[in-house]
């Protein structure tokens, strides 16, 4: 009979966690027997399970555990037909071949590598557009901090932002840590979900706590950020491993900040590509969901305008006919076609031998090189996708 998900990744933890106390103590012999019972285990999973989205970190994981062991087995000349350490003749096995594999330091779990904490300055006008989710924002997080006793039935704690990717969540999001002066905490979900195998659940414990020491400690605004969050919340047809403890962790800790601290300036932002992932408990505990959309007229423009200043071009210039062109393209598209534009002449300068001169200047950019860049260069969002996402909006969208 087939191991249960949860018994495979337990197991592998435990190999895991055996293997990196022996190897710390120099137990070499018995440390590579327990990181082979984790990669068996490892492995096994990503078998049983081909179609789960977390494979690639169980994969990278075990090749982790595979690169240790090399490193020990040449340390010390590993004989591995009886799994024992023998004595090694010459140098070919010393500490610099073992290094290129990593040390035992590598394989521990670190919280802080998961998270990024910092007091953000970005001010809302660096925020090209998206007037519907600063509005939003302003009411959920920069009004209350303001002025907390305007809200006797509290404020919104939970706030999803929801699109096509390169549109500017992450920015939004640390604009608003920044208009409040508060600390933005930026977590990568998919990290913290498997990065150290068996430890998802207590990092999500750690970094409530993190977020709340901090709100009450130094009396300041939190915005605690999670990106991808579907790779934490998403639904799934079976759950894998530890899936289900982290969930129910996270919901927990939700429900602390939303019904138990009401007056706890601590917020919990969520970010995904796939909102139709999540799972629908978490989607109440998002009180507000802001749907972050691809520019339109109006904000490509000014997209334009702003890249462009620091470019030189061409006074003719026709900004509003590359606007309208670029009809459907990602506020990341339109900064990679500036980008691109400038490379592109850039590297006309040095092909002419003219670039090491004191005075030489790249020519004119005009308005037939971006007309170039765009036919060269699609747009990142399809149609398809627009779609998907506008059908969940009429659904589940609450600004």
């Amino acid at each position: 009979m087939a191991l249960a998900p949860q018994e495979l990744e337990n197991s592998a933890s435990k190999f895991a966690e055996e293997a990196i106390r022996l190897d710390s103590q120099g137990s070499r012999g018995m440390a590579i027997q327990h990181y082979q019972g984790a990669v068996e285990s490892l492995l096994k999973l990503v078998r049983l399970y081909p179609d789960y989205k977390l494979n690639k970190i169980y994969v990278d994981r075990a090749k982790t555990y595979q690169n240790r062991i090399k490193a020990l087995q040449e340390s010390r000349g590993f004989d591995e037909s009886d799994n024992t350490l023998t004595p090694h003749n010459g140098n070919s096995g010393s500490g610099s071949n073992s290094r290129s594999y990593g040390s035992v330091e590598t394989l521990k779990a670190n919280f802080d590598d998961l998270i990024l904490k910092e007091k953000p300055n970005i001010s809302w006008d660096e925020v090209v557009g998206l007037e519907d989710a600063k509005r939003a924002l302003n009411e959920s997080i920069v009004y209350p901090a303001q002025r907390p006793d305007l809200f006797p039935l509290g404020w919104p704690k939970g706030i999803l932002l929801y699109g096509p990717p390169g549109n500017g969540k992450t920015l939004i999001a640390a604009a608003t840590a920044s208009e409040i002066a508060g600390y933005f905490i930026n977590v990568d979900a998919a990290s913290m979900m498997s990065k150290w195998l068996g430890e998802a659940e207590k990092n999500v414990a750690k970094l409530f706590l993190m977020a709340r020491s901090i709100a009450q400690k130094e009396n300041v605004p939190v915005i605690l950020f999670v990106d991808e969050l579907d790779s934490l919340l998403g639904t799934r047809a079976s759950e894998v491993g530890g899936e289900i403890r982290v969930k129910n962790q996270f919901l927990t800790e939700m429900d602390g900040i939303v019904t138990k601290s009401k007056d706890l300036q601590l917020y919990v932002i969520g970010a995904t590509n796939k909102p139709w992932s999540l799972d629908s408990p978490f989607l109440r505990r998002f009180q507000k969901r802001i749907f972050i959309s691809l520019p339109d007229i109006v904000e490509r423009l000014r997209m334009f305008k702003l890249y462009t200043s620091q470019l030189h071009v061409d006074g003719n210039l026709k900004l509003e006919e590359l606007t309208k062109i670029a009809e459907g393209y990602s506020a990341s598209d339109i900064r990679d076609i500036c980008q691109s534009v400038q490379l592109r002449v850039v590297n006309e300068l040095f092909e002419s031998g003219k670039a090491n001169e004191n005075d030489a200047e790249t020519r004119y950019i005009t308005t037939n090189d971006f007309k170039d860049s765009l036919k060269s260069r699609r747009p990142s969002v399809s149609a398809e996708m627009l779609r998907a996402y506008g059908r969940w909006t009429e659904q589940f969208k609450a600004l």
